[in-house]
């Protein structure tokens, strides 16, 4: 049975600048804004050890000026002209991206490509962005109650340090790090072959074309940096760690799973089944745990997709009084149950309902289309599968789901990290 659901096909276009700078262009008239994304091909996956945290870094020196902007001038220009902005790393890539007004166009493309070009890569703003990330870890991991687990479960699901070791990196090889250090990171990864540029949005392609060549075009190109050695065994790297967490109230748990990459057919199935599993106040899980028998503070999972073998997370924070090991027999009997029995026809109705919903709304938003075709340019080399990825979806069965639990999460070959509140046991 292969489903499909018939919506129409999205204006996508693609091609190359001289200097290797892969555009893709999707004109949208429905709303007068326009979106940019610039996908670099960098993320932590490309750090070797004792340099880890330099793509996470750039995240933050490329908003600190370049040759025509000064310092913090970027967020200006954007907020001044009615835009909105932003800037993420992962494992997989650095993404920078604006939201503005049609007739801002112009301005959008000189600032990404003034720093492209031209960053100001000086001591002074990497003393100044190192402590800017010590005082982001600081915040969002090191002082936050449950903060460093998934890098914690990280480290024991992978093998390779290419997918083991934490975005953020080490502060440690960010303060052994020189400015020529850095210049030569900057110089690898940031050069126009290393990029994809996603244009959707109210604009004219004659128009757009011309403003990306006049601003990209002679930007130099780099030689292509070293492919990345990605590949795992199957083995988890570590199967138990007890972890004591000092601002922890109430002790929590968290349980991965390695799985294939990201669109495999088997990536595909586990996806859905994690959906089933914990996606949503209509999932297995939520249903069981929260709405039930109300046993949890909390309940998390997703699904970490890479472009190399990724992987799966379930856990929970138990309210006081509740059990955690009779919690991880509920999930894994869930588990057993997708594995051995397969999705129930109403769950794969909802499921599909909400692919679809998800869809439509994503491709209402300029942003969300332009980062979804800038994801599938720079991961899959074609822009246009953002048409047929939710077929793809809607085709996988219920045997193809229950195939894939058993032989990737009904195993095992699993992760579990327990986190005990600091004085217990």
């Amino acid at each position: 049975m292969t489903a499909r659901f018939n919506l129409p096909d999205l204006d996508v276009e693609e091609y190359t600048l001289g200097n290797g700078f892969r555009v893709v262009l999707n004109r949208d008239d429905a709303v007068p804004v326009v979106a940019i994304a610039v996908y670099y091909d960098v993320g932590s996956r490309n750090e070797r050890e004792g340099r880890t945290g330099f793509a996470h870094l750039f995240e933050h020196m490329m908003f600190q000026g370049s040759a025509n902007v000064p310092k913090a001038g970027h967020f200006q220009y954007i907020m001044k002209a009615g835009g909105t902005m932003n800037g993420t790393t992962s494992s997989e890539r650095t993404n920078y991206f604006e939201t503005m007004p049609a007739d801002q166009l112009p301005l959008a493309l000189w600032l990404e490509s003034d720093r492209m070009r031209s960053l100001a890569v000086t001591q002074e703003n990497l003393d100044n962005q190192r402590e800017a990330v010590k005082e982001e870890k600081r915040l969002r991991y090191d002082n936050q109650p449950y903060g460093q687990i998934f890098d914690l479960i990280a480290a024991m699901i992978y093998k390779n340090f290419a997918n083991a070791h934490s975005t953020i990196g080490s502060m440690e090889d960010l303060d052994d790090a020189s400015v020529e250090d850095v210049q030569e990171f900057f110089k690898t990864y940031y050069a126009p072959n290393n990029a994809i540029l996603a244009v959707s949005g109210a604009f004219d392609p004659a128009t757009a074309k011309a403003l990306i060549e006049q601003n990209f075009g002679d930007i130099p190109s780099q030689p292509k940096p070293s492919s990345i050695d990605v590949s795992e065994p199957k083995e988890v790297a570590n199967q138990y760690q007890q972890w004591h967490d000092p601002l922890a109230p109430l002790p929590a748990f968290l349980i991965g799973w390695k799985i294939p990459p990201r669109r495999s057919p088997e990536y595909n199935a586990l996806y859905l089944a994690g959906k089933l599993l914990y996606d949503g106040d209509s999932s297995r899980l939520y249903q069981k745990l929260v709405k039930g028998e109300e046993s949890v503070v909390q309940l998390f999972g997703f699904t970490d997709e890479r472009r190399g073998p990724s992987s799966i997370y379930v856990g929970a924070i138990p309210k006081p009084g509740h059990d955690l090991s009779r919690i991880r027999e509920i999930i894994m009997h869930e588990v057993s149950d997708l594995a051995q029995n397969g999705p129930k026809t109403d769950e794969i109705e909802k499921l599909h309902n909400q692919l679809i919903n998800d869809t439509v709304r994503m491709r209402q938003s300029a942003m969300s289309r332009a980062q979804t075709l800038a994801e599938f340019a720079l991961y899959d080399g074609d822009p246009k599968l953002i048409n047929s990825d939710l077929d793809e979806l809607l085709a996988v069965t219920p045997e193809q789901i229950s195939n894939a639990v058993s032989e990737y999460v009904k195993t095992e070959n699993r992760s579990l990290l327990d986190v005990v509140p600091a004085g217990k046991g």
